[in-house]
């Protein structure tokens, strides 16, 4: 990686004073190894670069479902301004930064995923006029693209503004004026907090946190039920994610001579090559580990007779999220009490997807699949039922610890932010997208059940879109029913 320059110790005046014309003297890095920039160099880079601007481009593929979205947003908050950014790359350290994700509320209202970007709604009217913030193509007169630890020369082009208004289908301007424009604003003001302090700051003393939830809370609820597009970019994710497993288990024999990393690599690599990214920290959890929840540290080894719980998705170039959970037989056959287990998960998820249609409480796949998980564990004589006091007690949550699923979309806990009598405590609508993830975990330290139980996790979790007669499975590409497993995971390492 280069060293020379750095976005936190290399800056342009233009940037700091831009609006006053005074440019302040480069700042080098402490321990760069060119101590300045000459004024023959400074006008070298000047000149002899050729005109690069894009025209005619078509919108991207979502712009007409962005737009009726912000339709919405305008209808419920009217004569309101409205502000949403999109926030800040962070920095991992010292002068490295994280890859820069959009904040989920910028990102469904514009399509748009580059840093510091700002959607404003400004009331007009009887509706609002959307304006996109961004930063311009960078400035080649003041030496910006070159000197600048941000600058295309360094990071890589940008789409100018015009670009933007044509893919976006949104009006779109400097977000470097943004800041002043609304520190003077008047009226009724609201913003997503938590992106971008600086928009915050400027903010500070027109807006309220209540006012502010309540905006959170309707975008985060607005979510909830998908589009034709969102439903085909959750399907895309999914398809990725079964390749990716697929992935994992050519590779068994060589995560066994390793660690669970090489699995988190070769998924990985396939979200990577189709997708933007992981939506989530994978989950590559082998023996024991498969009973911690969320397992990221993905530093144990791989064992044959164990099991592997793998819960991982790719995330799309939108950035819908796929979830999903497989726990495989790491020599392909499962045992006697790892089949045991397996087969009560499975049939508790089959109870809670069957459960998930249109009209049913968002709670229904929860009980029903608790319910299989209580019967078990009573039949085994691990709990004292019956099974009734067992699910008003809660005791079958000593091994089956979480709910049985969530909302997903754009985020793996999609809707987070909505009200519970909206969510949990709400009705399954067609376009709805959830998981339906039971599980069961024995502790290794459990002294509660007999030996043979202990460090087995079985989770099974797939992707459940609530269709207009009932539900569709979108990752069904992945077999579930042990005997299933066993053939398919068979076929993939004969191949």
């Amino acid at each position: 990686m280069a060293e020379e320059l750095t976005p936190a110790e290399t800056d342009l005046a233009a940037d700091a004073a831009g609006a006053e014309g005074e440019e302040q003297p480069i700042k080098q890095r402490k321990n760069g190894l060119y101590p300045g920039v000459s004024d023959e160099l400074a006008e070298n880079m000047t000149t002899g670069w050729a005109d690069t601007e894009l025209h005619g481009l078509e919108p991207i593929a979502q712009a007409a479902h962005t737009a009726a979205r912000r339709a919405a947003l305008s209808a419920r908050f009217p004569g309101e301004r409205l502000v949403v950014p999109a926030g800040n790359l962070k920095t991992r350290s010292n002068d490295t930064e994280y890859s820069f994700r959009a904040s989920t509320e910028y990102a469904y209202l514009t399509g748009d995923q580059t840093e510091d970007g700002v959607l404003v709604l400004e009331p007009r009217g009887e509706g609002h006029v959307a304006t996109i913030y961004l930063l311009p193509r960078s400035n080649r007169e003041n030496g910006e693209f070159w000197l600048s630890g941000q600058g295309e020369l360094w990071v890589g082009r940008r789409h100018s503004l015009a670009e933007a208004e044509q893919l976006l289908g949104i009006p779109a301007q400097d977000v470097r004026e943004l800041a002043g424009k609304l520190s003077e604003a008047t009226g009724p003001v609201r913003v997503v907090r938590g992106h971008d302090a600086s928009i915050e700051a400027a903010l500070t003393d027109k807006v309220t946190k209540e006012r502010d939830e309540e905006l959170r809370v309707f975008l985060s609820e607005a979510r909830a039920v998908k589009d034709e597009f969102e439903i085909g970019e959750l399907q895309k994710a999914c398809d990725s994610t079964a390749r990716g497993f697929e992935d994992v288990v050519k590779v068994l024999d060589k995560a066994q001579a390793t660690s669970e990393r090489y699995i988190e690599g070769t998924f990985f690599l396939r979200a990577r090559v189709e997708g933007n990214d992981v939506g989530y920290g994978s989950i590559c959890a082998a023996g024991p580990h498969a009973t911690t929840l969320h397992w990221v540290r993905n530093d144990g080894p791989v064992r044959s007779g164990d099991l592997l719980l793998l819960d991982a998705g790719v995330e799309t170039h939108t950035l819908y999220t796929a979830d999903v959970t497989r726990t495989l037989p790491i020599s392909g056959r499962y045992t006697e009490i790892q089949r045991k287990i397996y087969d009560a998960v499975y049939e508790a998820q089959e109870a809670g997807i069957a459960a998930v249609r249109p009209g049913a409480k968002y709670r229904d796949f929860h009980d029903a699949s608790q319910r299989v998980l209580a019967e078990k564990l009573v039949e085994w004589g691990l709990v004292e039922g019956p099974v009734e006091r067992v699910i008003e007690l809660g005791l079958q949550r000593r091994w089956t610890l979480h709910g049985t699923g969530h909302m997903l979309g754009m985020d793996v806990h999609d809707c987070a932010a909505a009200r519970t009598e909206a969510y949990v405590d709400g009705t399954l609508e067609p376009g709805m997208c959830l998981t339906v993830e039971p599980g069961l975990y024995f502790q290794a330290d459990d002294l509660t059940v007999p030996e043979e139980y202990r460090g087995i996790g079985v989770r099974i979790e797939d992707d459940i879109l609530v269709t207009e007669d009932g539900n569709r499975n979108l990752s069904a590409a992945l077999p579930r029913q042990a005997d299933e497993v066993e053939a398919w995971m068979a076929s993939l390492q004969q191949s």
